[in-house]
């Protein structure tokens, strides 16, 4: 069911993708049974995003393109901003950063870095969260997450390094089964050329050093080659451009780094870890 309340909150694009399409289908003449017919989905679906009760899916704005767009490709560009419109708010400016970035450094403490969640793990994650959510916002932030993955196979190339805690990579998320799957998928993603996958190993600290003690952060290089670091705590959000603390942040991370195994050792203690899960 379509939340009522996201006819108030609902963003701009997709007020622009609801109204686009209601004006294209009206003068086709057709009703919205009409259109759900032709582009697979219900009367109903078709109903709650021109409301803007249930914003489009990616499928939906998809086949809009194809059946509507008539070559003009607004539903195609749509998609990107409708995107933005299912984030958190605190979300969605790291969001625009992450989908343009050149080079990501990334490092995670206590679950998978969203970029590299498989839909299970982030069904999971998400859905266990407090306070919970209805179903269908669930829904909406996992399609959201998911749409996130296109980073990793843009052109040009985005250069991304992931650093998991090894605690994560031993919490189990959802069920074994779901933890065996985003183990391997892990896996999959670290053997990519452009990516770099090292885990940071529970006896890090025996020494009395631990870099990342002050917890996760992202590292973003822009298209522009500056250098940013986004915070998430508790579901606020921190946008950092000083350089001056950029710098500091940068430093830790490169300290966190070298404590961390290599990426060939990091995939191995992941393929173990994911043989356990069987």
């Amino acid at each position: 069911m379509a939340r009522a309340e996201n006819k108030e909150t609902a963003g701009p694009a997709t007020r622009l993708v609801a109204n686009v399409a209601r004006n294209m289908r009206v003068q086709k003449g057709w009703t919205q049974e009409q259109l759900g017919s032709e582009i697979g989905f219900t009367g109903a679906a078709v109903s709650a995003m021109e409301t803007c009760a249930q914003p489009a899916s990616d499928q939906m704005l998809v086949e809009l393109e194809r059946v509507l767009g008539g070559g003009t490709g607004i539903f195609e560009e749509a998609r990107t901003h409708v995107r933005l419109d299912k984030y958190p708010a605190q979300f969605k400016n790291y969001a625009l950063l992450e989908q343009k970035a050149v080079g990501l450094s990334l490092y995670a403490t206590l679950v998978v870095h969203g970029l590299f969640q498989t839909e299970e793990y982030a069904r999971a994650l998400i859905g266990g969260g407090d306070p919970p959510l209805p179903e269908e916002r669930v829904e909406e932030l996992v399609e959201a997450r998911m749409s996130r993955r296109v980073l990793f196979n843009r052109e040009p190339v985005a250069l991304i390094e992931l650093i998991l805690e090894e605690s994560v990579l031993r919490r189990t998320i959802g069920s074994e089964e779901v933890m065996r799957a985003q183990l391997l998928y892990l896996v999959e993603c670290g053997r990519r050329r452009n990516v770099t996958l090292q885990a940071l190993p529970l006896d890090c600290g025996l020494m009395g050093e631990h870099a990342g003690a002050y917890g996760e952060m992202n590292l973003v290089e822009t298209p522009e080659h500056d250098h940013l670091v986004y915070l998430e705590p508790q579901e606020e959000a921190l946008l950092i451009k000083d350089p001056a603390k950029v710098s500091t942040y940068a430093q830790r991370y490169a300290k966190i780094r070298a404590q961390a195994l290599g990426p060939r050792e990091s995939l191995g203690l992941i393929e173990r870890l994911a043989g356990d899960q069987q």
